[in-house]
């Protein structure tokens, strides 16, 4: 079967189970399925593929809207590769932004930082700033203790393990010592709106990544107390945001005796991350 009538088929399946930009993901589909960059099949669409039920069966899982992140069993995030389970939230581009105001806010790149990230995921927050923090050290905190040996993992595959360390608990409940920065993209999205989600996030993602409790901000109130208890004086937290909550979580860190010195953008122009220090 020619690609080129892979991708066509392909791509109306897609389209009839109204995934957006069909035609682009039936193409990364079959890259997948043959082993190969996407951009080569542009080059060789008339050549052919022998057996393409493997190709079809991955398209019928994203019609079934698995996400394709998901189906890959991976993510790129900040240029770094990372392993997804059914336990890890897929860390979306948004997210990028914690990372990047982290590290503007970081007056000494060189200095031995030592850094945490509640409610790790994959680890791709703390593992990109590692990667970035050549002598900084960090722990991830999940209470999930599956998450957590993902993150783990994560690490290992990138070489940031001998840096990185993990605990599975609550928060930053078990940690004492002071941390230079502390990030984190706690659970934001109401009880009730989680099932509004498309169904990509709905029946994808990890309840416990969702979840902020009723009004989204559970997680903030749980954050709050520990970022003040936490931070050296002068220390920087870089916390992600869901949409119109900025206001809401500037007042629950300015309640707990944190001064909030930005709120960043994301690509989309969403306020995205509020970075605040410690008094």
């Amino acid at each position: 079967m020619l690609l080129e009538s892979c991708i066509r088929q392909g791509a109306a399946r897609l389209a009839a189970a109204q995934i957006e930009e069909p035609q682009r993901e039936a193409r990364l589909l079959l890259a997948h399925a043959m082993g190969a960059a996407p951009g080569n099949l542009i080059a060789f669409s008339e050549q052919t593929i022998g057996d393409p039920s493997g190709y079809f069966d991955l398209v019928e899982k994203r019609a079934a809207h698995v996400p394709y992140s998901r189906i890959v069993g991976k993510r790129e995030f900040w240029s770094l590769d990372f392993q997804l389970t059914d336990d890890t939230f897929d860390p979306r581009p948004d997210s990028e932004v914690v990372v990047y105001s982290a590290l503007h806010g970081i007056p000494n790149k060189s200095a031995r930082l030592r850094i945490a990230d509640l409610g790790t995921g994959t680890g791709c927050l703390l593992l990109a700033l590692l990667s970035e923090l050549q002598n900084a050290s960090g722990v991830g905190i999940d209470r999930n203790p599956a998450t957590a040996a993902a993150a783990a993992a994560n690490a290992v595959k990138l070489g940031l393990r001998s840096r990185a360390d993990f605990i599975v608990s609550d928060w930053g409940l078990p940690l004492s010592g002071k941390f230079d920065l502390i990030v984190s993209n706690p659970p934001y999205i109401s009880t009730s709106a989680i099932r509004e989600l498309a169904p990509d996030v709905r029946l994808h993602e990890p309840i416990l990544a969702l979840d902020g409790g009723d009004d989204g901000l559970d997680a903030y109130r749980a954050v709050a107390p520990d970022l003040a208890r936490l931070l050296v004086p002068g220390g920087l937290a870089a916390i992600e945001v869901g949409i119109v909550q900025a206001v809401s979580v500037t007042e629950i860190l300015e309640a707990a005796g944190l001064t909030v010195t930005s709120i960043d953008r994301d690509l989309s122009g969403v306020d995205r991350c509020i970075v605040c220090r410690r008094r």
